[in-house]
Order: structure tokens, then sequence, then C-alpha cells
């Protein structure tokens, strides 16, 4: 080819040659530099840029438009496929493998789901926190099972502990008490199962026919209550009665 290019051009010198040779060049090697990794066009069904881990972009893929509705979207018609996953290898404090992020005043982003009893799932280590915030506002809707890792009758019982005390120092209904003793005339001492130093507690009389009075002071153990019944019609002296002692939180 370049032999019958050349007998058509006498007498030209070498120029031509060597721009001809250049642009041949330029034909030969563009298809293997698009093959390396940057700048190669997007293959439907394959992995991109290619399955060689060597040839991976190594610079961020921007796809940036200007539209009224979504700049990309991506969906799949099988009813067993997803429509998108992303991975990564991201350490602890470097970037997350996924951000939304909205430079105005908008959502971030949007769930939503057309059935089924679960909108979404977060799967991790069974003792980390499954997101952190730092807003303040109410989450409208949210239905928590636990707070603070107790659900709502696990914090009704801690907030709201009880215990009713017979005369002879034996321990009734209650909730969080675990043992109560009767020691000497008039005093008795109810222990809980959890700290409850940080709480406030009293005792009443539990009777309509003894005019009693009744104290209770928290342990130097943060778990016993110091309950001390007396008898209001004899100088307050100690006096065995029944009580009632509550403990809120």
């Amino acid at each position: 080819m370049l032999k019958r290019i050349r007998m058509r051009t006498p007498f030209r010198g070498n120029g031509p040659w060597i721009v001809i040779a250049a642009v041949m060049v330029a034909l030969l090697v563009t298809p293997f530099a698009l093959a390396a990794g940057e700048n190669r066009p997007l293959r439907g069904g394959a992995r991109n840029p290619s399955p060689n881990a060597s040839l991976s972009y190594t610079r961020e893929t921007q796809i940036i438009a200007s539209t009224s509705t979504y700049g990309t979207r991506q969906s799949n018609k099988s009813t067993t496929g997803g429509g998108a996953i992303y991975g990564c290898r991201a350490r602890a404090g470097s970037n997350s493998c996924v951000r939304a992020s909205n430079l105005s005043n908008g959502r971030a982003f949007s769930f939503s789901s057309n059935g089924g009893t679960e909108v979404g799932r977060i799967d991790g280590p069974a003792a980390a926190a499954p997101f952190t915030t730092s807003a303040t506002g109410v989450a409208t809707g949210l239905n928590a099972d636990k707070v603070d890792g107790q659900d709502a009758a696990a914090i009704a019982a801690s907030a709201n502990r009880f215990a009713t005390v017979s005369s002879t120092g034996t321990l009734g209904p209650a909730r969080g008490a675990t043992a109560a003793a009767h020691p000497t005339t008039g005093n008795y001492t109810v222990t809980f199962a959890d700290d409850i130093s940080k709480c406030a507690v009293a005792a009443t009389v539990a009777s309509t026919t003894i005019a009693g009075i009744a104290t209770a002071v928290i342990g130097a153990d943060t778990k016993t209550v110091t309950v001390v019944t007396r008898d209001a019609a004899a100088a307050a002296a100690p006096a065995d009665a029944p009580f009632h002692l509550t403990v809120t939180c």
C-alpha cells in the first residue's frame, strides 16, 4: 500500500511518508490505549473496564446530569434480582461505600417499597450500632423495639420499681425487688436486682387500721433500701407494720 502511494506521488520527498506513518501508528495504538482502563467505553453484561485487576480505573468516574428527574437510573425487571449493588474495601474512619449528599435543603435519600413486611435491612456485627446520627429531631412514625438495649416492658420495670412487704418481712408482689428482711422491730431491708443509687424511694404504711408512718433510705451498697415503720400513736416508736415501697428512676 505504501509503495503504491509513493509511486503516485513522485518527487515529494520523505515528508508525506512521515505524516502517513504517524496516522497509521495512531490508528493501531488507539484500541490498546482504550483497553488500559480510563476512557474505555462501558460494555454491557461484562466487567468494566476488564477482569484484569491491574486495569481497574484509577480516577473517579463521574456522571453529571441536569434534569428534573434523576441523573441516572438502574433497574432490574427480574422478580428475583436487585437493582444495584455497591461494594468497597474502606476501613473504619475512611469513606463509606455509599454516600448520598444533597447540596441543597431537601432529602439526601429515600427508600420505598410497594409491599412486603419489611422495607429494608441493615446487617452487621451483633455489637455494632445499626447507624448513628447527629440530628436530634423527632423521627416521625419510627416504631423502635428497644431503646438503650431495653424494650418497653424493661424500661417500665427499670423506671418504676416497687415492693410490698408484710409486717413480718415477707416480700409480696414486687417489680425489681428480689428479697426482704426484718432484722428488728420496725426495721426492714428490701433488696433490688440493680443499682438504684440514682433513684428516689418512698415508703407508706399499707394499712387502714394502723396509725403508722414509714421512712426509706437507700443503702450504701446502692441496691438495698432500709425501711423503718413507726407507730404514730406511741411517740413514733418503731413498730412492725406492712408497707409499700416505691422506687422511681
